[in-house]
């Protein structure tokens, strides 16, 4: 072994720039895929009687100071556990090395005592750093006094200082902080200084390795990222402070990222109370707390290519949402599914060019029109549904009627009452059998108390999808009047409206045109002869007739 010479304090050299410049997650470059073979190596080391058989065990596949660094990293990473039952007893514990080896177990100290003398022993100088952590326990937006409560190093590579945390990088305590959790993290490994500094703030300034250098109060009022927002890519999120006040029963919040990535929110545990939209390069979400009082705000993501089995939705940054005053008007129905809105999600399930691309449409008589250019060999299912039982799923069903002209879908929405209403779009490709899967959903709003639709008539699997209704577009005909119909159709010889009585439609460009009498009759039935030498007629359309 090599004696190393005593560590030089850090100079200017060793500084970057404050805030991050968005680059690299680390202070060095650093390939992954080429430390492969040499992290395999280093878990599967398995020296326990002393430190110094341990590191020469490590540094025989270790040729430069970085793999060396490396290697005592993973070895430390995947085989020393967090002493739970320690830290609450902290007074029998030892933080010595060779009593850590021994022991497979210590508290943060002594993962930082442990990496330092490996490091010495492989010739490497190593520095044990302490201050204040927001790791487990901490509170939003809590101040920090008295004592370090956490211990990390800095290492001297390529004639720069790097910082790395080997206790985070193990792994995790649960909410009780009865039991750990082995999950190694490699954010926790040469972190670029202004990312470390998120939730290190070490007690003498200058190892921060920043320019400028934080205060306390700024770290403590700093908005937490957990590692979780840096490894998917995350860039930004705003507000950069994390409590916030609503402004007229809402708050905003939005967040920056890589295309591709999928978001979810919980407000005290619920999404119910908010608006979240996908954006091609982050999310948008405006919160609507419906109680007064501090509530807390997670936000969730995942890249939605699921590369690992544990690409599950990750809480990537918390907010406290303090909220003075309820906007009851914004209580959404039940059924809204988050996010709400098109988005770059939806377009590639084939909706593209979307007429509406916010989340909410506002329609003042109850009547409102939406258009996509649909993808090839997509078949489109559509409900309503709004919070009480006003709709049936049958009737949601029936107060959207689609209307498709070549690649263009025109989805029609007559809303049964005044409310709030949830339109739920699925779909699924003409060619497979089985069923749709649910895409997105729009919030329709209609304040107008007079606005009052009847659902469309009822169509049987004989009504084709490019067929389409010009009138009557209500499915309740009033009784005991003449009405006029036209529909246009193809591929057919005959039409016929069942009343009381038989009324033929004649054909003119296209459309069946005619009139029928709804009097002394409840229904009327629309037919088609596909075939003229066929007898039977096929039912395409059912109206109801109001009572007389």
């Amino acid at each position: 072994f090599q004696r190393t010479e005593a560590p030089r304090p850090p100079g200017a050299k060793d500084l970057h720039a404050y805030p991050w410049d968005k680059s690299s997650l680390k202070s060095m470059p650093v390939d992954l895929q080429q430390f492969k073979k040499l992290d395999a190596y280093a878990l599967e080391v398995n020296v326990k009687n002393s430190v110094e058989e341990l590191v020469k065990a490590l540094l025989k596949q270790a040729r430069t100071d970085l793999e060396k660094v490396r290697a005592i990293w993973m070895w430390i990473c995947h085989h020393i556990e967090y002493d739970v039952v320690g830290y609450h007893n902290k007074s029998q514990l030892s933080s010595k090395p060779r009593d850590v080896l021994q022991m497979g177990k210590s508290i943060c100290e002594g993962y930082a005592e442990l990496f330092e003398h490996m490091c010495s022993l492989a010739g490497i100088q190593c520095k044990k750093l302490s201050g204040h952590a927001k790791g487990h326990g901490y509170k939003t937006g809590q101040t920090f006094t008295g004592d370090s409560d956490h211990a990390w190093n800095a290492v001297y590579l390529e004639g720069r200082w790097h910082l790395l945390d080997s206790t985070w990088g193990s792994g995790s305590v649960d909410d009780s902080f009865t039991k750990f959790t082995y999950r190694y993290n490699e954010f926790y490994f040469l972190t670029h200084p202004a990312l470390f500094i998120n939730n290190h703030f070490p007690d003498n300034s200058n190892w921060q390795l920043l320019k400028p250098t934080l205060t306390l109060k700024e770290f403590e009022n700093n908005m937490l990222h957990n590692s979780n927002f840096y490894m998917l890519g995350l860039l930004a999120a705003h507000p950069e402070t994390p409590i916030i006040q609503t402004v007229n029963g809402k708050a905003s919040v939005s967040v920056d990222c890589r295309p591709g990535t999928l978001f979810m929110f919980k407000l005290k545990g619920t999404d119910e109370h908010g608006l979240m939209t996908l954006k091609k390069h982050g999310m948008k979400l405006d919160i609507y707390p419906q109680k007064t009082g501090s509530h807390k705000l997670e936000i969730f993501a995942k890249p939605s290519k699921a590369e690992a089995p544990d690409d599950v939705y990750k809480c990537v940054v918390e907010y406290v949402v303090e909220c003075e005053s309820v906007d009851k008007a914004m209580c959404f129905p039940k059924d809204l599914h988050q996010p709400v809105g098109p988005s770059w999600f939806s377009e590639r399930q084939g909706f593209l060019r979307p007429s509406h691309r916010e989340p909410v449409l506002h329609t003042n008589d109850g009547r409102c029109s939406l258009t996509f250019t649909l993808g090839k060999d997509i078949s489109v299912l559509t409900s309503l549904h709004t919070d009480g039982s006003s709709l049936t799923e049958d009737m949601g069903r029936r107060h959207v009627l689609q209307i498709h002209r070549g690649n263009q879908i025109e989805l029609k929405v007559h809303l049964p009452h005044a409310g709030n209403f949830v339109l739920k779009i699925y779909s699924k490709r003409k060619s497979d059998p089985g069923n749709y899967d649910y895409i997105f959903n729009y919030l329709i709003r209609c304040l107008n108390t007079e606005a009052k639709w009847p659902a469309f008539p009822r169509s049987y699997s004989k009504w084709l999808q490019d067929y389409e209704i010009l009138e009557p577009l209500s499915g309740l005909l009033p009784a005991n009047r003449n009405v006029q119909f036209k529909l246009k159709m193809h591929g057919i010889t005959k039409v016929l409206v069942q009343a009381e009585d038989t009324h033929p439609l004649t054909q003119n460009k296209g459309y069946w045109e005619g009139t029928c009498n709804t009097s002394g009759c409840r229904e009327v039935f629309v037919m088609v002869h596909e075939n003229a030498n066929h007898s039977f007629y096929s039912h395409v359309l059912k109206y109801e007739v109001e009572a007389p």
